[in-house]
């Protein structure tokens, strides 16, 4: 039951949020559809708590403000949300499926962050490079989810070479980000489980290494973390002890 009271709420709140952003889109600046925007995860965080039972628990330090690149796991539709819940102003790379939900694709780019084009797109790397021009003067951290498409928890996926051009591009460290969302709110489900959610920020990769070192090392790190992260959700409790709505 309790899923289904979360959901109605988070679309109808989502569907205002959406509705004021795109009205402020007319505004010459982007900060105010950038704030609403961080209104909204804000919401959606406390909607998740409050209705669902579902705690965010933040370890090491969010980079706000800082010029890096983060490069998370993505497990749940709430990962995007709780990111900038709790980093605050940043900008970040978006699929372009994205934008078959009206107004969402205008607001996304008067919010100065990118969509590209799926992988495998012959579009993509115009897209990434469209980013990379974009980015270079931008001091906000930049997301970017290195799969490149959600992962089902315990899953890993190829990590794709984009976030290492983006990373040898931009000359920025990296912040590795594990989680374990997936198991409160998973893939493409309506119900959603209580318990704690754990976002961890992990130490970050300098600028300098190749290819064949980067992208080993940032995928090891991300989903070791990621791995044990599942093991003590898990050891919580069974995720699936709410009623199924």
């Amino acid at each position: 039951m309790r899923s289904t009271v979360f959901n109605i709420l988070f679309y109808a709140c989502l569907a205002v949020f959406v509705l004021i952003a795109a009205a402020l889109t007319l505004q010459p600046s982007p900060r105010p559809v950038r704030a609403v925007m961080r209104t909204a995860c804000r919401t959606v965080r406390g909607l998740m708590r409050g209705v669902m039972g579902i705690r965010i628990e933040v370890r090491g330090t969010p980079p706000a403000g800082q010029p890096v690149i983060i490069a998370s796991k993505h497990q749940s539709w709430a990962d995007g949300f709780m990111m900038m819940a709790v980093t605050g102003d940043i900008n970040f790379i978006i699929g372009t499926a994205i934008a078959k939900f009206p107004l969402v694709g205008r607001i996304v780019a008067r919010s100065g962050a990118t969509m590209v084009n799926s992988p495998g797109d012959r579009a993509s790397d115009q897209s990434m490079q469209d980013v990379l021009n974009r980015a270079a003067d931008d001091p906000r951290p930049l997301l970017i989810y290195p799969e490149g498409n959600l992962a089902a928890v315990g899953e890993a996926r190829r990590y794709r070479k984009g976030v290492h051009l983006m990373y040898e591009t931009l000359n920025r460290p990296v912040v590795p980000v594990a989680t374990n969302m997936g198991l409160r709110w998973p893939k493409n489900e309506w119900v959603k489980h209580p318990g704690p959610a754990v976002i961890a920020f992990l130490d970050p990769i300098p600028p300098g290494l190749p290819r064949d070192a980067f992208l080993p090392r940032l995928m090891t790190t991300i989903e070791t973390r990621t791995r044990a992260l599942e093991a003590e959700g898990r050891a919580y409790g069974p995720a699936d002890t709410e009623t199924v709505s």
